[in-house]
């Protein structure tokens, strides 16, 4: 099999739809040229996001292919979402070692998974020899002037977050090995394990926080080190209180007391979204958490200075050795 018949067989659709779109995908032209084309609304911007995980780095080496499939474009999306955007279109490059069909086929299966459930289309991508990589480009929409970005803070905001962190960290651990615990069941641990797997990109969350929020990022370095891109970009501190962290009752069975809280600070792979909030549209936003339309909690505030500071519930500031995941 050449490098066309790989991928007409496992990223063309049947329908041959990867061609030529009719209908609301906004690709005039995808899969078989050498670009393809697209055709957004004009009262929308394009935000472009790309991630590369390399076998061994970002993933065990000997992982189940469609979990790999699931994880690298779960996490591209989670980018779009931190930018309240809709995501639209998607390009992949696949370096692989060898041509193995099964593998083949049970990754395009999980990435057409996921596609299809966030409603976004592969429209072309690369494919070459050598070890296992996966670069995904994500393409997303959003109303002109509406994107959230991380310079945007302001003193005197409120600090939320969606979910809980540290899970993925958790299940990653469970996947080298790591933990010897009695009281992690089964269950427990698939679902520690599908945090680090599949990740839920926060879509709806970041498309509703568009009316809300004055600075957003996903959480794929950990907290600290995340929200301190956000204190960077906007010229601010945060100061946050340890004991509102959210954590799940899997990851505090995970892991021991002293543990806990340095795993929710500063382990990465959340993918949940950070975002600050206006004092004038707390209440609004509260609301929001009250009726169940939105799962986040606030953590602290925005204050002058610069970096991010923790605080326990005696109002002692907590220092961590590890600031979270450093890429080189």
């Amino acid at each position: 099999m050449n490098e066309f018949a790989l991928i007409k067989r496992y990223f063309e659709r049947p329908d041959g739809a990867a061609y030529t779109t009719s209908g609301d995908s906004g690709v005039v032209l995808g899969i078989g040229d050498d670009c393809a084309i697209i055709s957004p609304d004009s009262d929308e911007e394009t935000v472009i996001t790309t991630d590369t995980l390399v076998a061994g780095v970002h993933f065990p080496e000997r992982a189940d292919p469609q979990l790999i499939a699931q994880r690298a474009l779960r996490i591209n999306l989670s980018d779009i979402a931190a930018m309240g955007a809709q995501p639209r279109w998607f390009l992949l490059a696949l370096t692989l070692p060898e041509l193995d069909e099964a593998w083949l086929e049970a990754f395009s299966l999980g990435l057409r998974e996921v596609a299809d459930h966030y409603h976004c289309v592969l429209m072309g991508g690369d494919t070459t020899r050598g070890p296992l990589t996966i670069t995904i480009t994500m393409l997303g929409t959003v109303p002109r002037g509406k994107a959230l970005v991380r310079r945007g803070a302001q003193v005197g905001d409120a600090v939320y977050i969606t979910g809980c962190l540290g899970d993925a960290a958790a299940g990653l651990r469970i996947l080298q090995g790591g933990f010897v615990n009695d009281e992690l069941t089964a269950a427990d641990a698939e679902y520690l394990l599908s945090r680090y797997w599949q990740p839920a990109p926060r879509i709806s969350e970041g498309l509703m926080l568009r009316d809300f929020a004055s600075a957003a990022i996903d959480i794929s370095d950990g907290l600290l080190a995340d929200l301190g891109h956000i204190s960077a970009a906007s010229g601010v501190a945060a100061e946050l209180a340890t004991n509102l962290i959210p954590v799940s009752d899997e990851l505090t069975k995970a892991v021991d007391e002293q543990e806990l809280m340095a795993t929710a600070l500063t382990a990465g792979d959340d993918y949940e979204l950070c975002f600050t909030v206006p004092l004038n549209k707390v209440a609004s936003l509260e609301s929001q958490i009250d009726a169940g339309i939105l799962i986040a909690k606030r953590l602290g505030d925005i204050v002058s200075g610069s970096g991010v500071m923790c605080r326990n519930s005696k109002g002692q500031i907590c220092e961590f050795a590890d600031a979270g995941y450093q890429h080189f």
